[in-house]
């Protein structure tokens, strides 16, 4: 083996600096930045079935002691700088998906809707620009299954001509749901304020189409493998699926947590949107309870993109563990 000496290494010190000392080309221009990000989309396979997540955005405000009814702010602010997120402000993720079964393409949910791209700056409204980015085009969709009448989740039905967003597509609607939002009796007797403004905002979509809608029963398949579960609670006749293709399995669990971090970690927690908050609280342990004893993968609605994970026990409650990313289906 040959040895370094002294000599050696101080010339090749020179060499070095010398190099440091000689005048270099002029870099390139560099590219310009993009300035937003790629479209929101992500696929895998359930069984046969190719379930694909199109993200409609996200959304901070500013967090007040109301967000949370029975902790106090500054839990609350642990438990968000806990998860390596600002403790003063929520960020909301929204993410529908479409399962394509082989003989029908069924959307889950619709987001807020292309009128809030413009509304929101780009915020949100963004699943239809997704979908086309995904190769889905909305003519070619057979059914839009509609979890719970929240504006997240049915005002995306509408474009900002109010026109259909999906012209071809059969609209499913929980029965109990639609029976609760419909009834003028339950809307005249709604409090003033964000229950009065889901009534307004949920005649104004579906009377849009002529309130053509068809309710669909829970434990009652929509589609071959696809069955609604009640998960009642965030609201009177809120849905959660379960897709099911050979012996594979997805609970879709709509919002039986919002920000898992949150709900999830501490899911005696109630927050302000549950319109019934200790059924929500009672919905939440039986369901994650069931998938950590199954090992079910759980797609989440309000999951940090693409939101599909596990869930296990964890010391306050539930860990959610995200599935790592995957190239292929």
């Amino acid at each position: 083996m040959t040895e370094l000496d002294r000599r050696s290494v101080l010339s090749g010190a020179a060499a070095v600096g010398a190099l440091a000392l000689a005048p270099v080309a002029a870099a390139q221009a560099a590219a310009p930045a993009a300035g937003k990000q790629t479209p929101g989309v992500y696929r895998y396979k359930v069984g046969t079935h190719e379930v694909t997540v199109a993200t409609d955005g996200a959304r901070s405000f500013p967090l007040t002691d109301s967000y949370v009814l029975n902790a106090p702010l500054g839990e609350v602010r642990k438990a968000l700088e806990a998860a390596y997120l600002p403790p003063d402000q929520m960020i909301h993720h929204y993410a529908p998906i479409v399962v394509n079964t082989g003989s029908k393409l069924i959307v889950i949910d619709t987001g807020y809707g292309p009128a809030a791209l413009n509304q929101t700056k780009g915020e949100l409204g963004q699943f239809t620009y997704n979908l086309a980015a995904a190769g889905i085009a909305l003519k070619d969709v057979d059914l839009i299954v509609i979890s719970h009448f929240h504006q997240d989740h049915v005002n995306g039905l509408l474009g900002p001509d109010n026109k259909l967003v999906f012209p071809n597509a059969e609209v499913l609607v929980p029965a109990a749901e639609w029976k609760f939002w419909m009834d003028d009796g339950e809307m005249s007797r709604a409090p003033k304020g964000r229950m009065e403004e889901l009534f307004a905002n949920n005649r104004r979509v579906f009377d849009a189409f002529g309130r053509k809608v068809t309710p669909y029963e829970w434990n009652k398949e929509i589609a071959p493998g696809f069955m609604p579960i009640a998960t009642v609670g965030h609201s009177i006749g809120h849905t959660s699926f379960i897709l099911t293709s050979g012996a594979s399995k997805l609970y879709i669990q709509s919002d039986v947590t919002n920000h898992p971090d949150l709900f999830a970690r501490h899911p005696d927690w109630g927050a302000f949107f549950d319109q019934d908050p200790l059924q929500a609280v009672a919905t939440r342990h039986r369901v994650y309870d069931m998938l950590v004893a199954d090992k079910m993968l759980v797609q989440g609605f309000h999951y940090p993109f693409p939101g599909l994970a596990h869930v296990e026990a964890a010391e306050t409650g539930y860990r959610v563990i995200p599935m790592p990313w995957s190239p292929s289906l």
